[in-house]
């Protein structure tokens, strides 16, 4: 009785006088309410006929829960102690119905099989069979390989999972994908396998289970794909390289042949111009087949193409959603028998197209152009779910072509603005020759505010500039324009290095405060140095800036020591003034720590190549400067490079002359005529005249207003410069003479015969200088 599923006892009178658990499970009835009632009350129908009489048979049971249950009984006579029947044992036995075993296994809607130990078919369901394309008599008792040979699957994997199962006895689980050229067609299934066992434990067969995943197998597909694409794409600031990085996510995990076509517009600085409404002129930046057997695009990348109205690219890009067409559809097969006659050769792969999608790929409001996917038989046409990760995909890969966009555009305008605003051609000047570089970044951070300049300075002097922005884009450029002109005005006015810095700070702190922003997001650093070709003296000072290097004629290279004084914006803090004397022939380099930045090893290894590059062999100051970007940049700078190299040259005592002057009026007759006697031994008698007369009003206006020491210096140079220095910081300036007035023209007439003039303060008073053009020689 306890092996019983079910269990009850009747008596003579037909009343249930015990109940088992087994009972209450499978008719719901609580003992308390079965034993005592009727059984007949328990039955749904009555017995079959002869049931009764037999003790077994299959009754319908009414559930307490007014459910019907059939289940088959036995019975069996309870005797009691005088022999006579007392009652019955009634129990229910889970019977084994071999005939319905059978057919749930044939109706099962997996598919299912047997094979054997050797792999060979011992039962398929009506499932499987429809599957594999192929009756029950010709599958039984053939091997797994030569069925999936016939129906062009690959068998390989099926095989070693099936012999897995088979030699560890072990079940085992898997999942499938069956490709377009299968017979079966593309599918996913998920595969169970599990041991057959014989009555001593010994594996005599293998049972296999499977059901069509596709669904979900395509939904992983379509996530990992986007979670790729998340990586992949964007991953510079370039369209075209943007646009390579879409059509390798959708090739060939997606699709059969992608392309991406863009408006013209979005290559170069234009505006954002409408999309047409008829033919669309679309330039091809990106491409890729991956079936076998395709010809190539017959757009080859960067041409344009003309797409006729019909075309889905052009459907897609007018009505600015996703369009799903193909063969049936009449513009589609308008499309390709336009295609078909412009391109005759691609006729075979055109006829083999099952399903093309063209996306727009639209940003921030903006149509860029179009995606388009094409699928080729066997592959499955696209559906819906595709449309979805389609534009997914294509939304996310407009971004980032419209970023890349915004990129270029941004640092072309940026570029032309630094171009405008760095020295194009240097200006002529004899004190030192020139050669410089001037490297854009290409980092996805933009342009900086690196620039350089030469500024020829009076008395034959040279002022050379280098500085760095901080900060990136337009911004930066235009800040460096602002501090370049500045630099240019302070240099005019002939300040020391160090006051000329300290002016600028104050700017650079004046248009962070006029900005409203921070000084650091505004500052600068710069070095100014100003180069003496008399003297051979070098003055700089630094506000942040690296200091330069120098390389001496003997060969030997070093850095320059400079006291770095604070970046330009930092106020309160002084600058610094350093001074070298330099021979003739130094080379001099400037450079922004773009250069030395972002190398293995640091700053001062950089730098102590830069010293080791600048010692480089030759012909010209321009060939070394390629040899020292060669040798000390780094190979992706990720900031602008800017470097000027400058070798000093020497005015010797036969282009000087200079007389220490008396404080006295009477004698400024005799400094005159020894001004104009040096002239005559220069051969320069025709500058005798306008010379006389500035010696004589400058060295007057020294004596009379200035203070001792009264010195004159006459240059000959690539003008005749002449300069008159005394004792007091006092600069003179020009006004207007009225007509009774003894004096007062006398700055008026120098201003008016020379070529320039001006002032300049030095350590011991002051410096008045006036430039006239030397005579043309003869026959010139």
């Amino acid at each position: 009785m306890e092996h019983a599923s079910a269990a009850a006892i009747v008596d003579v009178h037909g009343k249930v006088a015990g109940w088992s658990e087994g009972a209450r499970r499978l008719t719901g009835y609580p003992a308390e309410e079965a034993v005592g009632r009727p059984a007949r009350d328990l039955l749904a129908h009555d017995a079959p006929p002869g049931a009764v009489s037999a003790l077994s048979g299959t009754a319908l049971i009414r559930h307490r829960d007014g459910s019907t249950v059939a289940l088959p009984l036995r019975g069996c006579p309870l005797l009691g102690a005088d022999g006579a029947p007392c009652g019955y044992a009634v129990t229910a036995h889970p019977q084994d119905d071999p005939a319905l075993t059978g057919e749930s296994f044939r109706q099962a809607s997996l598919a299912m099989s047997v094979h054997d130990t050797r792999h060979r078919y011992l039962r398929v369901n009506d499932t499987a069979r429809r599957m594999l394309g192929m009756p029950e008599e010709d599958l039984i008792g053939r091997s797994l390989p030569e069925v999936m040979a016939e129906i062009d699957a690959d068998a390989s994997g099926f095989l070693h999972h099936l012999r897995q199962v088979t030699d560890t006895g072990r079940p085992h689980r898997y999942e499938t994908f069956m490709p377009a050229t299968s017979r079966m067609g593309e599918y996913a299934w998920t595969i169970e396998m599990w041991p057959v066992r014989d009555a001593s434990g010994a594996v005599t067969a293998v049972s296999v289970a499977g059901y069509e995943s596709t669904g979900q197998y395509r939904a992983r597909e379509r996530l990992a794909l986007l979670n790729e694409a998340a990586t992949v794409i964007g991953t510079s600031l370039d369209v075209v390289r943007t646009a390579e990085e879409l059509v390798g996510i959708l090739v060939p995990r997606f699709t059969d042949f992608a392309g991406v076509d863009l408006l013209d517009w979005v290559l170069g600085a234009d505006e954002p111009l409408a999309v047409p409404a008829e033919d669309i002129v679309l330039r091809r930046v990106a491409h890729e087949s991956a079936a076998e057997g395709l010809p190539k695009p017959s757009v080859r990348l960067g041409d344009t193409d003309v797409y006729p109205s019909c075309s889905a690219p052009a459907r897609a890009l007018r009505e600015g959603r996703p369009v799903l067409t193909g063969p049936g559809d009449p513009d589609f097969d308008r499309w390709m028998r336009v295609r078909n006659e412009q391109v005759p050769a691609n006729r075979p792969f055109r006829d083999r197209i099952s399903s093309t999608l063209a996306v727009p790929l639209r940003a921030r409001g903006t149509t860029l152009g179009v995606a388009t996917a094409m699928r080729v038989a066997p592959r499955d046409p696209f559906v819906p779910d595709d449309i979805a990760l389609a534009e997914e995909l294509a939304s996310r890969a407009a971004v980032c072509v419209d970023n890349a966009r915004r990129f270029a555009r941004e640092r072309s305008t940026a570029l032309a603005l630094q171009h405008s605003l760095l020295p194009r051609g240097l200006p002529g000047q004899s004190a030192v020759e020139v050669a410089h570089r001037y490297l854009p970044s290409g980092s996805a951070a933009g342009l900086g505010g690196d620039w350089f300049d030469v500024i020829p300075l009076s008395g034959s002097r040279v002022a050379l500039v280098v500085g760095d922005v901080v900060g990136h884009g337009i911004p930066s450029s235009a800040t460096m324009g602002r501090l370049c002109t500045a630099v240019r005005t302070l240099a005019d006015v002939d300040l020391p290095p160090e006051e000329l810095l300290t002016h600028l700070d104050d700017l650079v702190a004046h248009l962070a405060a006029d900005g409203g922003g921070e000084v650091g997001e505004l500052g600068a650093t710069c070095l100014y140095a100003v180069y003496d070709p008399v003297t051979g003296r070098l003055t700089l000072a630094s506000a942040g800036h690296p200091g330069p290097a120098l390389v001496l004629p003997d060969g030997t290279a070093r850095l320059v020591p400079v006291s770095a004084g604070p970046p330009l914006g930092v106020g309160g803090l002084p600058f610094e003034a350093t001074e070298e004397v330099l021979p003739e022939g130094s080379v001099v380099a400037l450079y922004t720590d773009g250069l030395v930045r972002d190398r293995d090893g640091g700053t001062d290894h950089a730098t102590a190549e830069l010293c080791r590059a600048l010692t480089t062999p030759a012909h010209s100051l321009d060939a070394l400067c390629g040899c020292v970007l060669k040798a000390v940049m780094p190979e992706q700078p990720g900031d602008d490079v800017a470097l000027l190299l400058a070798r000093t040259r020497a005015l010797g005592g036969d282009q000087v002359a200079t007389w220490d002057v008396p404080p006295d009026p009477a004698h400024v007759a005799a400094v005159r005529q020894s001004a104009i006697e040096q002239l005559t031994e220069w051969g320069l008698d025709e500058a005798a005249f306008v010379t006389e007369l500035v010696v004589s009003e400058l060295v007057t206006n020294a004596i009379r207003y200035g203070a001792p020491p009264v010195r004159l210096r006459l240059i000959r140079d690539r003008t005749l410069i002449c300069e008159v220095s005394d004792g007091s910081s006092t600069s003179p300036h020009l006004r207007r003479a009225h007509a009774y007035d003894e004096g007062g023209r006398g700055l008026l007439l120098v201003a008016q015969l020379t070529q320039r003039w001006g002032s300049r303060q030095t350590a011991d008073g002051k410096t008045i200088w006036a430039e006239q053009p030397l005579p043309e020689e003869p026959g010139r």
